[in-house]
């Protein structure tokens, strides 16, 4: 039996293989990929490959083999029908008999655009009659400190999140979450709500900035509607910034505070810390 990762070279894949090859033997990991030459050093620690896409369903024909576990991370193509993308893998993995699928999903409390393909894929999955694990994965601290070159310049940083606020995590923590259910046993069809410990605002989060830089950081709180063009203002493409500036009002409602503590029972420890994730960060 095999645990394949889709998406393995994505930032949250890559975290799941090279954890997970600290618990199994490299033999019995698959990654998926669309570019073999960036799964280079996986395949070079013993991993095994294969190449798809899920916009070409043929690609994963006889990928999957009855008894193995499969980790579908959620595709990061908003324009290419994401939910469509998904059901070709559920429906191969589904045809193979795998034991266990689990998808990496959005927090249950989100009701932010974002989350519509989320939750459509889980019914798709749930009426598969797969057995499954929803990792309804929180928001990541890299979200946000991995562009703090803008923060930086412009002694700001500037969200449409009002007081709100988040339970983030790091990607490892959501990774080692996704290992624990793949190498362990008794997750089947379960849902875990993931989230990290302590919840934060972004008035606190300027002033983190500001302690670790020395600099002065403010939180500047814009509309919805101001986020969204600034967003498109720094190069994303319109619908995408109106996706992530409704994420900045979910926010504002305490959408994104999870508070079920799945995440440091899963992982079997305390969740890292924001102000760590901005050190890296800085050091990076």
């Amino acid at each position: 039996m095999s645990i394949v990762v889709t998406g393995a070279t994505g930032h949250l894949g890559r975290h799941v293989v090279e954890q997970l090859l600290e618990k199994v033997p490299a033999q019995r990991i698959t990654a998926v990929v669309r570019d073999e030459a960036k799964a280079a050093d996986f395949a070079a620690r013993g991993v095994k490959l294969a190449v798809a896409d899920y916009n070409a369903p043929e690609t994963f024909d006889g990928l999957f083999a009855a008894g193995d576990k499969v980790l579908l991370i959620s595709g990061n193509e908003f324009d290419k029908g994401r939910v469509q993308q998904h059901k070709v893998v559920i429906d191969a993995a589904k045809a193979a008999g795998v034991a266990l699928l689990a998808y990496t999903s959005a927090p249950g409390s989100l009701t932010a655009a974002l989350a519509d393909d989320h939750r459509a894929t889980e019914e798709v999955l749930l009426a598969s009659g797969l057995p499954y694990t929803l990792l309804r994965n929180g928001w990541y601290h890299e979200n946000y400190t991995e562009n703090l070159a803008p923060v930086l310049e412009h002694g700001a940083v500037v969200q449409a999140a009002g007081d709100g606020r988040v339970s983030s995590a790091a990607r490892a923590d959501y990774a080692a979450a996704a290992v624990a259910v793949l190498t362990g046993e008794g997750h089947e069809n379960k849902t875990y709500e993931l989230g990290g410990d302590e919840a934060w605002g972004f008035a606190e989060y300027a002033a983190e900035l500001s302690r670790q830089t020395g600099k002065e950081i403010v939180y500047n709180a814009v509309s919805v509607e101001t986020f969204a063009g600034i967003l498109t203002g720094a190069g994303l493409p319109g619908p995408l910034a109106t996706i992530l500036a409704g994420v900045d009002a979910s926010v504002e409602k305490g959408e994104l505070v999870v508070s079920s503590g799945d995440l440091s029972r899963l992982i079997d420890r305390p969740t890292t810390p924001l102000a760590e994730a901005v050190t890296a960060a800085l050091k990076g």
